[in-house]
């Protein structure tokens, strides 16, 4: 990302989206809790019928993440699993998606427990496999669905690769851009069709907001998806919306301080002799460190590791700092093992066979002094 891009995103995320509003000229937008909404004749309404089909508070929030993923139009949904599902759901079955093999459990559970019980079938492959995707696809094809650095290994996909020959087969590309967020990674700049967003991650990005963010390059596809949307009701509340917009204002300087804390961290527990694989995109030996420097400004604030002897639960016991929490992306470090947390959901067969052992440790790297977070990992693994 060039310096100008930059400093325009980083505008954007505070401005897009929303003016004073002329009653009293508000700099910060109002929350609009109003259900529904006057007209002046039949079907003579302001854009504003019924708060499940449109909210003013909903719409500034869908308007700036539009913006920033320089998409055609947002939705924002209760959660970061309803706007998946709402993806799914703009295909007609029985269709087939094939889908990152170290999957975000939850995903993975919607996938094979929901989905594929209404026609929908699903192929779990490694993205960066190119061979293995074109073995992957069947007549019934119709979406790749990509996470991109993946959660919790922190693989890469080569985004404009997949785009390409996705697209040669006619199917559409929808990358899960939680981890990296518009400030690091903007997918529809490389060719895909959709970006979806967990917004209770690193867009709300203080613990205290559940929702979704689904962004679209096409029309056509944003009609559908509002359909959808409008007849299921998967939307997100004003509140929550207000919530979400107030902790994108601060989005592009959180970013730059979760990075820098990552990258310390993760040098770190790379040089550690008690330390096995460390996963972070930005360290040189990752195996698609030069894909990741390609397609992004940064390399974002997650990290996942395995230590050579000893147990996680030893290695939790000494952390003061690191909070032991499921989720990811907020102000405060927190620390997990997906195994037996946020991928549970998966068979231990399938988890192990896609590297996401029993002793993985994922880290969300939060803001706080980067000198604190190291002195607390080296009293976890050191046992101190």
């Amino acid at each position: 990302m060039s310096p100008e891009n930059s400093a325009r995103l980083a505008t954007q995320v505070i401005h897009e989206g929303y003016s004073p509003e002329p009653l009293a000229g508000c700099v910060a937008p109002p929350i609009y809790l109003s259900t529904t909404f006057a007209q002046e004749g039949v079907g003579g309404h302001k854009g504003y019928e019924y708060a499940r089909t449109s909210n003013p508070t909903r719409g500034s929030l869908e308007k700036n993440m539009a913006a920033l993923e320089r998409g055609t139009g947002a939705l924002a949904f209760a959660s970061g699993m309803s706007a998946i599902s709402t993806l799914i759901q703009i295909f007609d079955s029985p269709a087939h998606i094939i889908a990152t093999s170290d999957i975000y459990g939850g995903t993975y559970r919607a996938f094979t427990q929901v989905f594929a019980r209404h026609g929908f079938s699903f192929s779990f492959v490694d993205l960066s496999d190119e061979a293995a995707i074109k073995a992957a696809i069947r007549p019934e094809t119709k979406l790749i669905f990509a996470e991109t650095p993946t959660n919790p290994l922190m693989r890469i996909t080569d985004i404009e690769s997949l785009c390409t020959l996705a697209h040669s087969h006619g199917l559409k590309v929808c990358v899960d851009n939680t981890f990296m967020t518009p400030v690091l990674q903007r997918p529809l700049e490389l060719g895909a069709d959709f970006v979806v967003h967990s917004a209770t991650k690193y867009l709300g990005g203080h613990s205290d907001v559940i929702g979704g963010i689904l962004v679209f390059k096409h029309k056509e596809d944003l009609d559908k998806g509002k359909f959808v949307q409008k007849s299921v009701g998967a939307i997100l509340s004003p509140f929550d919306s207000w919530l979400i917009m107030r902790g994108i204002k601060t989005l592009a300087v959180r970013m730059r301080a979760h990075q820098e804390n990552a990258e310390k961290i993760a040098r770190f527990l790379h040089s550690h002799p008690q330390v096995g694989k460390v996963c972070w995109p930005g360290l040189e030996d990752h195996p698609l460190h030069g894909v990741a420097a390609k397609q992004a400004s940064g390399f974002g604030g997650m990290i996942s590791f395995e230590l050579k002897n000893g147990s996680p639960d030893q290695f939790l016991s000494h952390l003061k700092v690191f909070t032991l929490a499921e989720s990811l992306g907020a102000v405060e470090s927190l620390v997990c093992v997906p195994a037996k947390m946020t991928h549970a959901s998966i068979p231990k067969e399938e988890r192990e066979k896609n590297g996401v052992t029993d002793n993985l440790i994922r880290l969300s790297i939060g803001i706080e002094d980067s000198d604190d977070l190291i002195q607390d990992l080296k009293n976890g693994i050191e046992g101190e």
